[in-house]
């Protein structure tokens, strides 16, 4: 997954909140588009569109982008940062089976998952399908296991630890079976999970997710308006081949693409603008 990219209001604020609070770095800053992320890798690219308004919590949109991190310690000093600096963001946390999870909301209501990975042997795959839950994880034992003393001199110093990138990015949807047609037999993501009818999570490479689609906040909703939140979700495929084949794909399904030679851009069942392009 690459960057996502959210519309904001207050684009100081919220440069604030990813900088300080959740241990980005502040790449650049141009104007009204400020782009976060680690090292030279964007993770989060704030828009600034003070004209707009935010969407009702029924609309289709962003469930919340989940950023991993390489390290326990890089994740428990993270946690720490945003628990110093904004405490009123944290909204809960989950041992997955899969990963180590902690759930904030920003200052505009935009979801963020903050996770580490364990080690693929331990995943447990049955069928083709990957064995995930959601078991209490107490926050207070987790940074007091993995914080140690370096990540408490860096939250202290607001110091960055280890790596980021987007892990995967997790979608409100009007219906699963829709999602699934689009995400799954048009676009071309395999299934690794599913509940029912309430949500659906689909990757490429074996890997648990790289995206999620749930209706439990926006069960029945349809396309979205122009509104502050998510403004795009970003794929990475590894080669020009692979882009021009998916190009192909999407033509074949008659899904409506927008190309400029370096990306291919198209929007889901619900507006949200996907845009993927080849790996440099």
């Amino acid at each position: 997954m690459g960057a996502v990219t959210l519309r904001v209001a207050d684009l100081d604020g919220m440069i604030r909140y990813y900088r300080d609070g959740v241990t980005l770095e502040l790449l650049s800053h141009d104007g009204p588009v400020a782009v976060l992320g680690r090292g030279t890798t964007p993770i989060v690219i704030l828009q600034h569109a003070p004209e707009l308004k935010h969407a009702s919590p029924r609309d289709a949109g962003l469930f919340h982008t989940a950023i991993l991190f390489d390290t326990r310690e890089a994740l428990a000093t993270a946690i720490a940062s945003v628990a110093t600096r904004y405490p009123g963001t944290f909204t809960g946390s989950a041992d997955h089976l899969v990963s180590e999870a902690f759930y904030f909301t920003d200052p505009e209501g935009n979801g963020v998952e903050l996770y580490f990975d364990r080690d693929r042997s331990q995943w447990s795959w049955v069928h083709g399908t990957v064995e995930m839950a959601t078991i209490y994880l107490d926050p207070n034992g987790y940074l007091r296991e993995h914080l140690g003393e370096t990540g408490t001199a860096a939250v202290a110093s607001g110091d960055r630890l280890g790596d980021a990138v987007v892990g995967h990015v997790h979608l409100s949807v009007g219906d699963v079976a829709s999602a699934r047609e689009f995400y799954v037999e048009r676009l071309g993501f395999e299934t690794t999970a599913e509940m029912g009818d309430q949500a659906l999570f689909v990757s490429a490479g074996g890997y648990h997710h790289h995206m999620a689609m749930n209706t439990w906040n926006s069960r029945g909703a349809g396309r979205r308006g122009l509104a502050l939140g998510l403004g795009k979700v970003e794929i990475v495929v590894p080669t020009a081949d692979d882009l021009g084949e998916l190009g192909e794909r999407m033509a074949h399904y008659r899904v409506g693409t927008r190309d400029d030679g370096r990306t291919l851009a198209f929007d889901d069942p619900w507006a949200n603008l996907v845009e993927v392009r080849a790996a440099e």
